[in-house]
């Protein structure tokens, strides 16, 4: 009995440190396998002995012991009671994905669910994946869930990813983790990364603000590839929400249309505006319409926002002949 105190006591120390202690910035796969162990250790006392009234008692007590030289050490701790104990594991998962020294090898290796056999990480690799697959099953599933428009993986990729920004933004880290994030995302990963931000900066809760603001203004000014690249993923509906809930994201938004369209140039044989840079390219019907959608959410910029094409369209000739002018049959088919 007195080991299995002991046991009790150090694992809950563990818990402390994964959530509030630099010395994670030292953890490897074996260190994190190991923290998980002693989790599901805790987990395996809860379901021995939570029925045993004198055991219990005796680990209520150590915890108590326990709970109050963490909180000399760690402040800003969370008591661990004997019913914490029965998940004991997602204690631990949140309270490293909410330590700011938490590495990014280690965040990686919590979403990663290709481990090799032979890691001696398998049962820890990819929990953050499988935590997500479940969620986002329950969104899908839920009949009181509308359909999301980015799909339920991101919306709750999006709320993680705000809770890890709210974690790192006091220690200005934010921008280092969202650059990390991005360098390992390529091809249909950097697509889908875009669909979690958009997820992430439409989240509605009062403590989001200052990681919105982090989120966007590392997309907007950091970012430029990024933020083309969320504008041609994201369905147009989707576009909206952000320029009604986002006033930055609106005029940014306005001017990748506009660099879309200054990137075209007029194809004799098609007999139509092509462009090529924009990974998707941007069809000059999908542009206008990009331009439609803008003026229905926000009328107040549609008369600006002609100005300025015509502005652009005088600069090119002020010709009304089809082809000669992006502007000008922008212009021509926003006024139709």
């Amino acid at each position: 009995m007195e080991s299995a105190l002991r046991n009790l006591s150090s694992s809950v120390e563990l818990l402390a440190v994964a959530a509030h202690s630099g010395a994670v910035d030292q953890w490897d796969d074996h260190s994190l396998s190991s923290a998980f162990d002693w989790a599901r250790y805790c987990e395996h006392l809860f379901s021995r002995f939570h029925n045993n009234p004198a055991v219990r008692g005796a680990m209520e007590e150590q915890l108590q012991l326990t709970n109050g030289r963490l909180r000399a050490a760690f402040p800003g701790s969370t008591e661990v009671s004997f019913p914490d104990l029965s998940r004991c594991q997602h204690h631990l998962l949140i309270g490293l994905l909410n330590n700011p020294k938490l590495p990014i090898s280690i965040m990686k290796l919590l979403f990663d669910s290709n481990a090799p056999a032979d890691s001696g990480c398998v049962d820890v690799s990819g929990l953050c994946s499988r935590i997500i697959q479940c969620k986002s099953a329950c969104k899908v599933l839920s009949p009181l869930t509308p359909p999301s428009a980015v799909g339920a993986d991101a919306e709750v990729q999006g709320g993680l990813l705000m809770e890890r920004l709210g974690a790192l933004i006091t220690h200005g880290r934010a921008e280092h983790f969202l650059d990390s994030v991005l360098r390992g995302c390529e091809g249909a990963a950097a697509e889908h990364f875009c669909l979690v931000i958009a997820a992430a900066l439409l989240t509605r809760t009062n403590s989001e603000t200052a990681s919105h603001e982090v989120l966007l203004d590392w997309l907007l000014k950091e970012q430029p590839s990024t933020l083309e690249r969320t504008c041609s993923a994201l369905p147009t509906a989707r576009l909206m929400d952000l320029v009604k809930e986002h006033l930055k994201f609106r005029d940014a938004y306005r001017d990748v249309l506009k660099k879309w369209a200054s990137e075209m140039e007029y194809s004799i044989g098609d007999g139509e505006w092509v462009q090529s840079r924009t990974n998707p390219p941007a069809s000059f019907q999908k542009l206008t319409e990009h331009f439609q959608a803008l003026f229905e959410t926000c009328p107040s910029l549609r008369d600006d926002v002609e100005k300025e094409l015509n502005a652009l369209k005088i600069s090119d000739g002020d010709f009304d002949v089809r082809g000669l002018s992006v502007w000008g049959d922008l212009l021509s088919e926003l006024h139709k």
